[in-house]
């Protein structure tokens, strides 16, 4: 009898101490990335590139087939400044260590500036951006680190005497989600 009961406790025990969301279907999570690229600034046939820096912020809903963010992304280039927020959505393999993935997604600048003598503010912009990336599923912790490309273009970035140039940033980045 007291070896059931004690077979029973450890079953308890064990239980107990899984992981939460072990039969859920989908993760919430929240990250933080950081990247490196540069900027190319397109004014009819005359381009500038530049290096830049990206930081980020995420939150968001892993499911088996398709990921979905809303993130915030800080631009710090050599002429130009900008804060984004923006809505993606990731296709991935289901695969259980390394999963590949592409995805998209669109949002807005909600703050810029170009760092010249002008220091001019940048208006609210439309911006669309593309992923391709691999994401590592760190075994027994909650936590999972993508790497990936991007691409960010923004038309008509700003307006100075009359030129709207466009806007095409691409880094490479590491984004590390922490799973709740």
């Amino acid at each position: 009898m007291k070896l059931k009961s004690a077979g029973v406790i450890a079953a308890l025990i064990m239980a107990g101490t899984t992981n939460a969301n072990a039969n859920i279907l989908f993760d919430i999570y929240a990250g933080a990335t950081v990247g490196v690229g540069a900027e190319t600034m397109f004014a009819g046939h005359d381009n500038d590139t530049t290096s830049a820096q990206a930081y980020g912020a995420v939150i968001g809903l892993d499911i088996p087939f398709v990921r979905g963010e809303i993130e915030y992304n800080y631009l710090d280039g050599k002429d130009i400044d900008l804060h984004l927020g923006m809505v993606s959505v990731y296709a991935k393999m289901p695969t259980p260590m390394i999963q590949p993935y592409i995805g998209a997604g669109i949002g807005t600048i909600f703050d810029g500036k170009i760092k010249d003598a002008h220091n001019i503010d940048i208006d609210a912009d439309m911006a669309y951006q593309a992923m391709l990336g691999v994401t590592f599923n760190l075994p027994i912790m909650p936590l999972k680190i993508d790497a990936e490309a991007r691409a960010l273009y923004i038309q008509d970035v700003y307006k100075i005497d009359g030129a709207t140039p466009d806007m095409l940033h691409y880094d490479a980045r590491v984004k590390l989600r922490y799973i709740f």
